[in-house]
Order: structure tokens, then C-alpha cells, then sequence
């Protein structure tokens, strides 16, 4: 994991230097922007004045301290933490926000223009549209998405592969309405963008055999689904023949054929897994999603049994405070049960919301691991 400055430990603070940007890279060039009253450097830095106990933004207009009080620092947290105080002229914090905010709609901009670009797209000039640097403009974004602009980009074409695998004639003519300069580069991509190669795609997965078993357990119906790789599919429900339509339509060319014995042992596995949560499940998985949804469900596996985090904690946790609502739709589009275990993320107030399977089974599930857990 890749600490951030905020993170830092004030002894640590004249490591600093090399992290600032552009033109206040060094403690000269801060100190001039703090004479100057340079706006430009609002929100880049601040800077703590050792005999008033406050820090400020670089434009601040309260009187000029002396040189030799002032220290610099990257972040808020880091003059916090040091032991200064917000200054109530300049009000800082207000200052951090409201680039927050500019931010936030840079990045908002950025993506809008990637869903409209068809072909390839250029990341140098999507950076200058936002009016920022290539190389800041890719810290920015990864902070507020948890991906950086190449795989969100990814992410978009894979999305757009599929949409047009279903409606073109020809796998070639979906790859460049895709933005594929190439048919070398998706092919290469092609397993983890979709699991299996395009043409079987655009056929609805013919060719694919798939092995499933309908079975019971304390929560209702319960549905395994594996490929040769691993488990796909396994869904929970009130009624078994719902369940294996819901099957046939995710996989609707796919051969779908009735576990045998052993596949049978997997269920149990499964069912076992339901039961008694503690004991987890130690058969692969063959979960196919975004780049973005595959990080949401790897965070869901982090989620310790007993314990439950909010849609909020879950964005941070990947990189992408502002995501809870992206967050939740990954977690609504999670095709296994339990094994992602998408039950163990509760609203900000601890409320119960927004599983696939039925909040009844959402709260059984919960109260089962909590109890295991005492």
C-alpha cells in the first residue's frame, strides 16, 4: 500500500519537499509564494507559524511572520498533528475543501470524456482539458477513483466490447468502435476483460460448459455454478427453479450441465461455508467484473468475519473516498454469494441495505458470524 503524505509523521516533514509540485518544489520557492501572497500556492502547501500555534494558506493576509517560525507541510493532517491550529482569517480548511471540489469535477470531466470517446484516447490531452499536468493529473485521478486513467479507461473499452460483441457482425468491427487500434491488444487482454475469448462472448457463451447444482440450506435455495476455473455463480433464493433461470440468463449460450458426485462436494463446501462462516471457502473462484469491481469484491474477501464496514469505509479503503455510491453498485453486481461476502457492508448508521439476496438473509448472516465471533 502507498502511504500518502497525510499519513506521515511530522518528524518525517522535510521529507516533504520532493512531493510538492511545480514550481513550490523546494522551501525557497514556498517561502517566496508566502511573501508574495501567491494564491496559486493555496491548497499546494501550508505553512505554521511557531509563535502564534496557527497554520495558514500561502495568500493569507494576516501580518508577515518571521522566517525562522515558519515551517512548511504538505497537508492539514500533517499541521494538526504537529500541534497548530487552523487560522480563522484565511480559514484553510475552507481552502482544502473547495479544491477538494475542483478536483472532484476535474476528474468528473475527465471520466465524461472517456465514456464519449469511441477511439482511443489520448491521456496528455485529457490532462490538458482539465487544465492540469499529465503526471498530477494521474495522482489526482487514481486518489478520487482508486484506479489510475489507463485502467479506468480499460475498464470502459471492456464495458464497450461487450455492448458491441452483442450488436456487430464481427468481432473486428467491435473492437474499433471499441477504441482498439489493434485486434493484437484485446486479444491479449481478452481473458481478463472477458473471461472468455470474443467470438464465444458474442455468441452468449456457446461453447462454454458450465456445471451447477441447485441444494438447500438455512437461508432457502442455494445455487453453485463453476466453470474449469473456479466458481462463477453462486445465488440464494426462495425458489430453486428461479435460481437456474437466473443462471441461464447470465450464461444464456453457455451448455450448462448438472454437477456429478464430486461437483456435489463442492456444494457442500459451499453450504458448509453458509453454516459456519469461520471456516470460509478454499475452492477458486472465477469472478469476471471491471477493473473497479474486482477491486471492490477483492476488498470485500479483506472483511475480517464478524466485523461489517460502510459503503464509505469500503470507497476509502480502495483508494476512492468519494466512491460509496460506485462502491454499492459493485457490491448490488457481486454474482457470489457469501464467498464475496457483500453482506458485511451496512450503511454509515450500521442500518441494514441493499443486498442482492434479501436483507432477512443479510441480517441472519450477520448475527450468525457475530455470534461465532464471541
Amino acid at each position: 500500500m502507498v502511504m500518502s503524505m497525510s499519513e506521515l509523521q511530522p518528524k518525517h516533514e522535510h521529507k516533504f519537499a520532493s512531493n510538492f509540485t511545480g514550481e513550490f518544489a523546494n522551501d525557497h520557492a514556498r517561502w517566496e509564494a508566502v511573501v508574495q501572497r501567491d494564491r496559486r500556492a493555496d491548497g499546494v502547501f501550508y505553512y505554521s507559524v511557531k509563535t502564534t500555534g496557527v497554520y495558514c494558506v500561502p495568500s493569507c493576509a494576516s501580518r508577515q511572520a518571521r522566517r525562522e517560525h515558519v515551517r512548511f507541510h504538505a497537508t492539514l493532517a500533517s499541521a494538526e498533528r504537529a500541534g497548530y491550529r487552523a487560522c480563522k482569517r484565511c480559514r484553510p480548511d475552507d481552502v482544502h475543501l473547495d479544491r477538494m471540489d475542483r478536483k472532484t469535477e476535474a476528474v468528473v470531466k475527465a471520466c465524461c470524456m472517456i465514456d464519449q470517446t469511441e477511439g482511443p484516447v489520448d491521456l496528455e490531452a485529457l490532462a490538458q482539458a482539465v487544465g492540469m499536468s499529465k503526471f498530477y493529473f494521474h495522482r489526482v485521478f487514481k486518489a478520487m477513483t482508486g484506479l489510475t486513467p489507463r485502467l479506468y479507461v480499460q475498464g470502459q473499452r471492456a464495458w464497450r466490447v461487450q455492448k458491441e460483441l452483442s450488436r456487430r457482425s464481427t468481432v473486428t468491427d467491435a473492437l474499433y468502435r471499441s477504441g482498439y487500434n489493434t485486434s493484437g491488444r484485446f486479444y491479449a487482454q481478452s481473458d481478463a476483460t472477458l473471461g472468455m475469448s470474443p467470438t464465444t462472448y458474442r455468441n452468449g457463451g456457446d461453447g462454454i460448459s458450465i456445471r451447477f447444482a441447485v441444494g438447500q440450506c438455512s437461508l432457502g435455495a442455494i445455487l453453485v455454478a463453476a466453470t474449469k476455473v473456479g466458481i462463477c455463480t453462486i445465488l440464494l433464493g426462495d425458489h430453486p427453479d428461479a435460481l437456474l433461470r437466473d443462471l441461464q440468463d447470465r450464461f444464456s449460450q453457455a451448455t450448462l450441465v448438472a454437477g456429478d458426485a464430486g461437483f456435489e462436494q463442492w456444494v457442500a463446501q459451499v453450504v458448509g461455508m453458509v453454516e459456519c462462516p469461520q471456516s470460509g471457502l478454499a475452492l477458486p473462484l472465477d469472478v469476471q467484473g471491471t477493473a473497479f469491481q474486482q477491486r471492490v469484491w477483492l476488498a470485500l474477501r479483506e472483511i475480517p468475519c464478524g466485523q461489517t464496514v460502510s459503503y464509505a469505509e469500503l470507497a476509502t479503503r480502495i483508494g476512492s473516498p468519494r466512491g460509496a455510491r460506485a462502491v454499492a453498485k459493485a457490491c448490488a453486481a457481486n454474482p457470489i454469494a457469501v464467498a464475496i461476502p457483500c453482506h458485511r457492508v451496512v450503511r454509515k448508521d450500521k442500518q441494514l441495505t441493499g443486498y442482492r439476496w434479501g436483507i432477512d438473509r443479510k441480517r441472519i448472516l450477520l448475527e450468525r458470524e457475530a455470534q461465532q465471533d464471541d
